[in-house]
């Protein structure tokens, strides 16, 4: 059998290599992997390889940057040769970006079977083109490994099968307890604890100029209270210096480089609190009880807010720093804020390879 992984983003790289070492354990099993390129730089790329010991692609389209619209028909442009030469039983997608979306488009025009990892997630926000992705890709596919039962529950709303289904668990959470004993929170000079880290990539936070002034103003009054660490997206970059924002003088607002995932890791696990808008980031904290506060209207990962350790914020500035500094007041201990979630145990990988085995022997 052979399975064709479908790779373009962090997230997808964190997602994709347990799975792959599970497959590993299977001798019938030929597997590749292609890269899209859709992150190139190698700070958002080539690191997350090495630490999460990824094998190299097998093939890289280089598709780099673009409209939503522009890097989704490049990756499909360069994808669709790569499957007719390679001729695989399934390509596996993960997520919910571009090149999720693009793959499943040429795999199902191409009548190549599509398993979806992390399948069913649901902002109800159609202005997120993560959601975009999602729905389409959902429809598309033959198997769905979902993280959680609210996925489950939005696929059948939405006329899948059952029998496409699968509940897995979160295969984001496998890599994170593999590697955890391997971080540490290497805090850059002169930043003290306690401290927020903090990521902002979405477009409704960082190009909206206006609010993202503001948001900064507002990390800059937090840093009065505990220091702020931000490892800055590209994109967010960019952005910042559109604004022409004289940062330096925040003496205790540290805007980084983008940081490797287990140095991340390392600094998210003993942070007072971490301020995001990234839906992973969401579930890690959850998994390490970290506070967690998501600028964000929604969230495609409720349960992260039932069982977890998420606050929604939305694009209320007063009510982020009201739940900051309740968090700073409650001084709560990850320890005292971790909680076992259903089938986030580092076994995600090891279901989805048995169920993939098994399908294709039915």
């Amino acid at each position: 059998m052979h399975i064709l992984h479908v790779v373009g983003a962090r997230p997808n790289f964190m997602k994709a290599a347990p799975v792959l070492r599970a497959l590993s354990a299977y001798p019938k099993v030929h597997q590749t992997l292609v890269h899209t390129g859709q992150h190139y730089d190698a700070s958002m790329s080539d690191v997350f390889f090495r630490q999460l010991e990824l094998p190299r692609p097998d093939c890289n389209l280089g598709v780099g940057s673009g409209t939503h619209a522009q890097q989704t028909a490049a990756v499909m442009q360069a994808f669709e040769p790569v499957v007719l030469e390679r001729k695989p039983d399934l390509v596996l997608v993960y997520g919910d970006v571009n090149s999720t979306l693009a793959a499943a488009l040429v795999s199902a025009k191409l009548g190549v079977r599509i398993g979806h990892v992390e399948a069913g997630l649901r902002s109800r926000d159609r202005s997120m083109p993560e959601e975009i992705n999602r729905l389409v890709t959902d429809q598309l596919s033959d198997l769905l490994f979902t993280p959680s039962p609210d996925g489950d529950e939005n696929l059948l709303s939405e006329g899948i099968h059952h029998s496409k289904i699968h509940l897995v668990g979160n295969v984001m959470i496998d890599t994170l307890l593999r590697l955890l004993p391997q971080t540490n929170a290497n805090l850059p000079e002169s930043v003290s604890t306690p401290y927020a880290l903090v990521t902002l990539h979405r477009p409704s936070n960082v190009d909206d100029l206006p609010w993202l002034r503001d948001l900064l103003d507002t990390l800059s009054h937090l840093s009065s209270q505990l220091s702020v660490i931000f490892p800055v997206h590209p994109r967010t970059r960019q952005r910042l210096d559109d604004l022409g924002l004289e940062l330096s003088r925040h003496e205790r607002l540290h805007l980084l480089e983008p940081l490797p995932y287990l140095e991340f890791i390392g600094l998210q696990r003993c942070a007072a609190m971490v301020i995001t808008d990234s839906g992973g980031i969401q579930e890690e904290t959850t998994f390490l009880g970290v506070p967690c506060l998501t600028v964000r209207k929604n969230t495609e990962r409720p349960i992260t807010i039932s069982l977890g350790t998420n606050q929604l914020v939305g694009r209320d500035l007063k009510k982020l720093c009201a739940a900051a500094e309740e968090i700073l007041r409650r001084n709560l201990s990850s320890a005292s804020q971790r909680k076992s979630l259903p089938l986030w145990d580092g076994s995600a990988a090891e279901r989805i390879a048995r169920i993939i085995v098994r399908c294709s022997t039915d």
